[in-house]
C-alpha cells in the first residue's frame, strides 16, 4: 500500500488517469448489471441475454491482434480517446434503441472499444510513471478495474431502485465522455518510436501479423500468454457454476451468491496489490507460478466445502490468485517485451482471453448438467493445477540467467 500512496503523491499525470479510470471503472461495472436488465426486460429470452454478454468478447476474440497493432502504430493516448468515444455512443444508443439486433450491433461496438482500450491502456501505463514505480502503477491498474467489477453492480442496484437501466447506460456513457475528454489534457501514451521516420510504413494489416510473428518467437513470453488463457478457460467453468453452487448445493440464496463473488473480487483485488512489489523477471515468473497454484487450489476447495462458512475462504483463495495471476502476467509483458510491440503482445492476450472464457461458457452448462455443480468445481482446480505444472515445466529455465535490462525484446 505504500508503495501505491507514493506513487498517486508523485506522479501527478497518472493520479489524474487513475481517477478517470476509477468512474469509468464504476460505470462498466454498473452498466454490465443494466445489459442483464435490458436483455432479460425488452426480450425475454436467455438467448438474448448470452448473445448481448457474449458480443462484449467478440471483437477481442476477432480483431485482438489489430488492435493491439493500432495501439503500436499511433499515439495509445489517442486510441484510449478513441476508446472512450466508441463506448460512449454504444451504451447511449442502447440506452434509446428497443431493436435486438440494433442492441448486439451496439453491444458489438461497446466491445470493440474495450478490445482497443484494454491494450493501449495496458501499453501505455509505463508512459505514466517513472520506471520504478511501474509495478505500483500496474497493479493499481488491476485493482481499481477489479474493484469496479465489485463496487458497480451495488452501485447498479442502487440505482435501479429510483429509476430503470436506463438511467445507469447514460451514466455510464456521460462517464466516458468524461474519460475522453480529461484525456486530451494528459501528456502520456506517445507512439512508440520508429527507427527511420523518412521509410514507409506497412498497413495496419501486414503489422498485426508481424506482430504475431514476433510473438510467436518470444518462446516464453508466448508460454506464459497461453498458460494463462488456459487457466481462465477453468476459471471461466468455475464463473458459470458459482450461481448454483451457492443457491443450490450451499443453500445460500442469491445473497450468499453474491457474498460469494464479493468476497471472490476482494480477493482479486488483494491479488492485483501484491504486484506492486515488483521484482526482476525471474521473480514476476515465480509469482505467477504461485498465482496458478492458488487458483486450482482455491477451486478444489470450493468443490469439497461442506458449508458456506467452509466456502468463504476458497473463494478468497482462489480471487487471490486470480488477482495474482494478472498483475504478474502484465508486469512480466511489460518488462521483458519492446515498446514497439507492447500493444500487440497485450492484444494477443487479450484475443486468447476471450477464446477461453466463451469456450468455458459454452461448455459449462452441459458440463453442469452431465457431472454437478461440484465435479465441475474440482475439474477446473486440477485443470488449473495441470496448467501450473505444465507451466513450471515449460518456464523452468525463463529469465532466470539474465537481468531484465538485457530481455527487452525477445526471449
Amino acid at each position: 500500500m505504500g508503495r501505491t500512496l507514493d506513487l498517486l503523491r508523485h506522479e501527478r499525470v497518472a493520479r489524474v488517469y487513475y481517477a478517470v479510470l476509477a468512474q469509468s471503472a464504476l460505470g462498466n461495472g454498473a452498466a454490465y448489471v443494466a445489459l442483464l436488465v435490458v436483455a432479460y426486460e425488452r426480450f425475454n429470452s436467455a438467448w438474448a441475454i448470452s448473445l448481448i454478454l457474449l458480443a462484449d468478447f467478440v471483437p477481442a476474440m476477432l480483431f485482438g491482434p489489430i488492435f493491439g497493432a493500432a495501439a503500436d502504430r499511433w499515439s495509445r493516448r489517442n486510441c484510449l480517446i478513441l476508446s472512450d468515444v466508441l463506448r460512449c455512443v454504444a451504451f447511449l444508443g442502447i440506452a434509446v434503441v428497443d431493436s435486438f439486433a440494433a442492441t448486439v450491433v451496439l453491444a458489438l461496438l461497446a466491445g470493440a472499444g474495450t478490445g482497443l482500450f484494454n491494450p493501449a491502456s495496458l501499453a501505455a501505463v509505463p508512459s505514466l510513471v517513472k520506471t520504478e514505480r511501474l509495478p505500483a502503477a500496474t497493479a493499481l491498474y488491476g485493482a481499481i478495474t477489479d474493484l469496479g467489477f465489485i463496487v458497480g453492480p451495488a452501485l447498479a442496484a442502487l440505482l435501479l431502485l429510483f429509476g430503470g437501466p436506463e438511467v445507469i447506460l447514460y451514466a455510464n456513457a456521460a462517464t466516458f465522455a468524461v474519460s475522453g475528454l480529461i484525456l486530451t489534457r494528459l501528456p502520456f501514451g506517445a507512439a512508440p518510436t520508429v527507427e527511420d521516420e523518412s521509410a514507409p510504413r506497412p498497413g495496419l494489416l501486414r503489422e498485426a501479423r508481424e506482430g504475431l510473428s514476433i510473438i510467436a518467437g518470444m518462446v516464453w513470453v508466448r508460454t506464459v500468454i497461453v498458460g494463462s488463457a488456459a487457466m481462465l478457460l477453468f476459471a471461466g467453468l468455475f464463473n458459470v457454476a458459482e450461481l448454483p453452487f451457492a443457491t443450490d448445493e450451499l443453500d445460500a440464496g442469491d445473497a450468499g451468491f453474491g457474498a460469494l463473488t464479493a468476497i471472490y473480487g476482494l480477493g482479486f483485488v488483494g491479488g492485483s496489490l501484491s504486484g506492486s512489489r515488483g521484482g526482476d523477471p525471474a521473480v514476476l515468473k515465480r509469482r505467477f507460478l504461485g498465482g496458478l497454484a492458488l487458483v486450482g487450489a482455491g477451486f478444489i476447495v470450493c468443490g469439497i466445502a461442506p458449508s458456506f462458512a467452509a466456502a468463504v475462504p476458497a473463494f478468497a483463495l482462489a480471487g487471490l490468485g486470480n488477482g495474482v495471476i494478472l498483475v504478474y502476467e502484465r508486469l512480466l509483458i511489460q518488462t521483458t517485451v519492446d515498446d514497439s510491440v507492447m500493444a500487440r503482445t497485450f492484444g494477443v492476450r487479450d484475443g486468447f482471453s476471450a477464446w477461453a472464457f466463451a469456450a468455458a461458457f459454452l461448455a459449462a452448462g452441459g458440463l453442469i448438467e452431465a457431472f454437478g455443480v461440484r465435479t465441475v468445481l474440482v475439474l477446473a482446480g486440477v485443470g488449473a493445477l495441470v496448467v501450473w505444472a505444465l507451466s513450471n515445466i515449460a518456464l523452468r529455465h525463463a529469465w532466470e540467467a539474465r537481468p531484465a535490462t538485457e530481455v527487452r525484446t525477445a526471449d
